[in-house]
């Protein structure tokens, strides 16, 4: 039985180029996938250090099965919680000087923990307000509309439009939500300048770090190292594993206060089965490597190759430091083009639409990781200006 409006959002969706569908990877090694039996250069990956088929994070998976099994078998308040979980917890509160940490299953129950857990509480919307950055992950933002608070988003990394904001926030919870890597455009949030503006006004200061962790800092512990930013600086951190650290799972770091009272009062965290042990101990495992150490200076240096060649070659690049390198197109049917084009060259670069970004803004999304080597950056810009300049 089909429903009227399913068969017309569907319909609508193909008409304006914007449907979405998934394509079966059959096989990966290294930078190479293999998808209808075609291989591929793959930029499409947020594996940002390759550490997800490293040798050391596949043997701790192993390592980690044979001594705790495939399943957690329970959630955490149960008999889901192990030493495995522990220990990664303790590794990581005190590698970014936080109180406490927990362990989610994903970045987006992450998010949406933080937003159900501390908002709504009050009859009134006028008591909770939520303030986040216009381009803000999903996750977040589905959770923040999801509770009785009021939320307003500032203009994408403006300072002034959110000190606006502040000024006309007088409610006793509010909370500033912004990204470390910002997941679509690849820039970074002007922490340095958003912290004292927070501090002035008494509100909470919440980063999503899942695309700086692992892979910005001397060590890789994301923004709150590079920047020296404290707890009491951001006193909600989240994380995830499954990009620069070649897992699964997330974590929020906070105080000891505030971690309790999650794991008291956070549904997202009381009612899942808890993450397995053997992932946390590879997780555990990546973030200890010294390999990692060694991928990072590699990264850097293949995201300069590619931007200096980018420029070289005409190409222009929206502004971006990290991994992430997206080219403006502007509408979804010329991004989808584009892509397929670089398909037919051997290159899989992804093309990201509308509702996934702003509308107009349509894009190719270029990732860039390690393990692919300087013949592999210099095949995406030959195949880029091809594409793009003809």
């Amino acid at each position: 039985m089909a429903f009227k409006f399913i068969t017309e959002a569907m319909t609508a969706r193909l008409q304006d180029g914007l449907y979405r569908k998934r394509e079966v990877v059959e096989a990966a090694t290294g930078p190479l996938i293999q998808v209808g039996g075609k291989h591929y250069i793959n930029f499409s990956s947020n594996d940002y250090l390759g550490m997800r088929r490293s040798s050391v994070v596949m043997q701790a998976w192993a390592d980690g099965l044979a001594e705790f099994g495939a399943g957690s078998g329970a959630s955490p308040l149960v008999t889901g919680y192990t030493s495995a979980h522990q220990a990664l917890e303790v590794y990581l509160a005190e590698r970014l000087n936080r109180d406490r940490v927990l362990l989610f299953n994903s970045g987006f129950s992450a998010n949406q923990a933080i937003c159900q857990a501390l908002f709504g509480h009050s009859n009134s919307k006028a008591a909770d307000t939520i303030i986040s950055d216009k381009l803000m992950h999903a996750s977040f933002i589905e959770g923040a509309q999801g509770v009785n608070a009021t939320l307003t988003r500032f203009k994408h990394n403006s300072i002034s439009h959110l000190k606006t904001l502040l000024a006309k926030a007088n409610t006793e919870n509010t909370l500033v939500a912004t990204e470390g890597v910002f997941s679509m455009d690849g820039d970074q949030a002007p922490l340095i300048s958003i912290v004292p503006l927070i501090d002035n006004h008494s509100a909470w200061l919440m980063v999503d770090d899942a695309h700086g962790f692992g892979t910005l800092g001397k060590t890789g512990l994301g923004v709150v190292e590079k920047l020296d930013l404290s707890q009491q600086q951001i006193p909600i951190l989240m994380g995830t594993f499954g990009k620069a650290v070649g897992t699964a799972g997330a974590f929020i770091a906070a105080s000891e206060e505030l971690i309790e009272y999650l794991i008291n009062f956070s549904r997202h965290y009381i009612y899942s089965t808890a993450m397995p042990a053997a992932q946390a101990y590879a997780t555990l495992m990546s973030l200890q490597a010294k390999l990692a150490d060694e991928r990072r200076q590699i990264l850097k240096t293949r995201i300069t190759l590619f931007k200096e060649l980018a420029r070289s070659a005409g190409l222009t690049l929206m502004p971006s430091d990290t991994a992430i390198q997206p080219v403006l197109i502007g509408e979804p049917q010329k991004a989808l083009a584009a892509s397929e084009r670089l398909k037919n060259l051997g290159l899989w670069v992804s093309a990201i639409r509308y509702p996934t970004v702003p509308k107009h803004t349509d894009r190719l999304r270029i990732t860039i990781s390690a393990s692919h080597d300087e013949r592999d950056i210099q095949a995406l810009v030959d195949g880029l200006q091809l594409c793009l300049l003809g």
